[in-house]
């Protein structure tokens, strides 16, 4: 593929799915020969911009940021800009403007939830109509997604394209079914402890597991520890039940554990989906848009419906006495690491610069 000059725009560089996302694709497509710009309204602490990567802070309030992001657009004039992440997409699109540059622009959803955080938020969703008109592509993590954002919220069909979140995934180690069935009946969940990943809902589930000496360890932070406490006082299951924290990567834990679970109640991927295939326990998720993508609905782990413990722990109970295969849940991991989603990202921006071209 042709070098290109490509300015990709998020909210932070670090955090959430989506910035971790950016910072990954600005980190590869660098590393594949491209001039990269990582623009973000702010620069989380610790965090280093992958090599070949010029890192930008536009900080200041949206309207600064906004102002900056303009500017950044006319001095870069770069052949193709992305944003991620509602707020981004909006002010993306309208730094364009105001740049007065026919830049083509990547709109990349990666929630669908997200038009209920702000105004703005809002904004990428209820002003589709709008934004379809100045975006080239309109990206969406999940056939589900992209089939919200069509049907709901007014995007294109033509110009909206699934593709799956890139994960930066650890060397697989091939994993046999005999060393996973005798590991310890540990019950892995990673994520954020934030509402709509659902592990208060987790840990009432796990309340009604019977597999004797089961256990669940829950690696991450978030404002919904309180209501996870909660849940295990509540149940009586702090002998069972531990909060990690937050964790450095999630393959040691998911390395340990017989089962991983992903109790999301709502879900427009799922990364943890993934890492959890490639350290290769049975897995055990809501059948969310997203998980449900990832497993194959059903081929690769166990779905069960959202906000029903019942299921989830008849489910986590199966998956511990027969934890099944591990190979295939590694190599559908594969399916989903860093190269193939540089793969698409790259051949997508190049077919939106050719087009432009053409015009």
């Amino acid at each position: 593929m042709t070098a290109r000059s490509i300015l990709l725009h998020t909210r932070a560089s670090g955090g959430g799915g989506a910035e971790r996302v950016f910072a990954t694709l600005a980190t590869g497509l660098a590393a594949r020969g491209h001039r990269v710009v990582l623009a973000v309204d702010h620069v989380e602490t610790g965090f280093r911009a992958g090599p070949g990567v010029e890192l930008v802070e536009t900080g200041g309030g949206h309207a600064r940021g906004l102002l900056r992001l303009a500017g950044l657009i006319r001095r870069l004039a770069p052949d193709v800009a992305a944003g991620a992440v509602s707020v981004s997409n909006v002010k993306l699109a309208a730094a364009a403007v105001l740049a007065g540059r026919g830049t083509p622009l990547v709109l990349s959803y990666h929630g669908f939830e997200e038009w209920k955080t702000g105004r703005l938020s809002a904004l990428a969703y209820t002003g589709m109509p709008l934004l379809r008109r100045r975006a080239a592509r309109i990206v969406a993590v999940s056939d589900g997604l992209a089939a919200a954002l069509v049907g709901r919220w007014g995007a294109d069909p033509a110009r909206t394209v699934r593709i799956h979140n890139p994960v930066a995934l650890p060397p697989l180690v091939p994993l046999a079914a005999a060393a996973l069935a005798a590991r310890p009946p540990l019950v892995a969940a990673v994520g954020r402890l934030s509402p709509e990943k659902g592990f208060p809902d987790l840990v009432d589930a796990f309340a009604r597991v019977t597999t004797a000496g089961a256990r669940l360890a829950i690696g991450g932070e978030g404002p919904d520890r309180p209501a996870v406490e909660a849940a295990i006082a509540r149940h009586g299951l702090a002998g069972r039940v531990t909060l990690l924290g937050a964790l450095d990567g999630s393959a040691a834990l998911f390395g340990a554990a017989r089962v991983a679970a992903v109790p999301s109640r709502t879900e427009a991927f799922g990364m943890a989906v993934v890492e959890a295939l490639a350290a290769g326990p049975a897995v055990v998720a809501t059948d969310c848009p997203g998980p449900a993508e990832i497993l194959g609905g059903g081929a690769f782990g166990r779905l069960v419906p959202v906000g029903d413990p019942v299921a989830m722990a008849g489910a986590l109970d199966a998956a511990l006495a027969d934890p099944g295969d591990p190979a295939p849940r590694q190599a559908r991991a594969a399916g989903f690491d860093v190269a193939h989603g540089l793969d698409a990202w790259e051949a997508l921006f190049d077919a939106v610069v050719r087009e432009a071209v053409r015009r």
